[in-house]
């Protein structure tokens, strides 16, 4: 390697022999759930100074995230360098809730990296912490907590066996096929859970091909398609399908005080 790099530098090239670094996770800011825009736009609206703090709980007692705490700050890094790019305003402008003076806001918007910590514990553990006014760390929780996740499974499964997950998809879609659930329509709220990135897109389009959406439905079959859209925005805007959202916890918690 020694020899190589001499030779190469001879002739006018720099050699860089580190390994290559996975692509971001997080690509896009619409990269997140609906409800996190709706829940945005009416604290611009109504509670513009609120100050707020978020914690990071994971539900599964004895998950060793802490050898993974650099790899998390470097994607939330990445994370914080991202805008809205104009197509993607156009889209969130053409909804029918949001309105303009918040898309005007969301123009100029950025994650500020200075909000959020994230600490190693001895006990293997993180805490994240985000503290902070309202309106500027609100959209932090979606793609952190999708973060967290694909951070975590590419270093404990670098070789994820997904011709057994294209096996198990396929098997539950002949399921929702079936004479009985015609009428019946599931929706994905999987973002802050998902495996990664990649898959999440391929699991919505297998989906979107197999279950149908809007007033159709592949053959054979007849009647309304079966998925009926996704929370994630960055997907309904790709796919051409229905973003769909809650209301918020949060909301509800802060305009009781």
């Amino acid at each position: 390697m020694l020899e190589l790099a001499a030779q190469c530098s001879q002739i006018g090239l720099h050699c860089d022999f580190r390994p290559c670094l996975p692509a971001m996770i997080i690509t896009s800011l619409l990269d997140t759930d609906l409800y996190k825009f709706t829940m945005m736009q009416a604290v611009l609206h109504q509670f513009p100074g609120a100050q707020v703090e978020y914690r990071f709980k994971c539900r599964n007692p004895g998950v060793r995230l802490a050898p993974f705490v650099r790899e998390i700050r470097e994607e939330i890094r990445a994370l914080c360098q991202l805008q809205f790019q104009p197509a993607e305003l156009e889209y969130l402008r053409s909804l029918r809730f949001i309105k303009s003076d918040f898309v005007d806001f969301l123009s100029l918007f950025k994650l500020n990296e200075k909000y959020i910590t994230v600490t190693a514990l001895d006990s293997g553990e993180i805490d994240i912490a985000i503290q902070g006014p309202w309106l500027h760390v609100i959209p932090f929780e979606i793609p952190v907590l999708a973060i967290v996740n694909e951070v975590y499974f590419r270093n404990t499964q670098p070789v994820p066996d997904f011709l057994e997950g294209r096996r198990r998809l396929e098997e539950k879609i002949q399921l929702l096929r079936g004479d009985t659930l015609e009428g019946l329509k599931i929706a994905d709220y999987g973002t802050r859970r998902r495996f990664s990135r990649a898959w999440h897109e391929e699991v919505l389009r297998v989906l979107c091909a197999k279950l149908g959406t809007g007033s159709k439905r592949p053959t054979p079959g007849h009647g309304p398609g079966q998925f009926a859209g996704t929370s994630n925005v960055l997907y309904a805007m790709r796919l051409g399908i229905t973003p769909l959202g809650t209301m918020a916890h949060e909301f509800c918690r802060r305009a009781k005080r």
